[in-house]
């Protein structure tokens, strides 16, 4: 019974992650692309960021509380929210010139 239990648990738990809203970003030449998504409110969503550059770049934004470096060549999956309307700016770190972006919530 212990094992059923625990088994119904597992199951309730990734169908959970699976209704999470999905978006991706590219990091390409040491910029975001797009460097502007718009997730919805209240919910909390999966963010793939994907560094398709050789060199690593750091996922960073202050406002979401959120720090990840992303080697080159590989991605990274960052969950954020639920969150409030507004915008939350991020930066690539490593490049802040010309790594920028954000993050529209309605």
């Amino acid at each position: 019974m212990r094992a059923f239990l625990a088994l119904c648990c597992f199951a309730v738990a990734g169908a959970a992650f699976a209704d999470e809203p999905t978006f991706e970003i590219a990091i390409r030449d040491h910029r975001f692309v797009p460097n502007e998504i718009t997730v919805p409110a209240g919910q909390k969503v999966k963010l793939i960021v994907k560094n398709e550059d050789a060199t690593p770049e750091e996922f960073e934004s202050k406002r979401l509380n959120r720090e990840k470096v992303i080697p080159g060549r590989s991605q990274a999956t960052i969950y954020i929210g639920p969150l409030r309307p507004g915008e939350y700016p991020f930066v690539g770190e490593f490049n802040e010139s010309t790594a920028t972006g954000k993050i529209v919530v309605k």
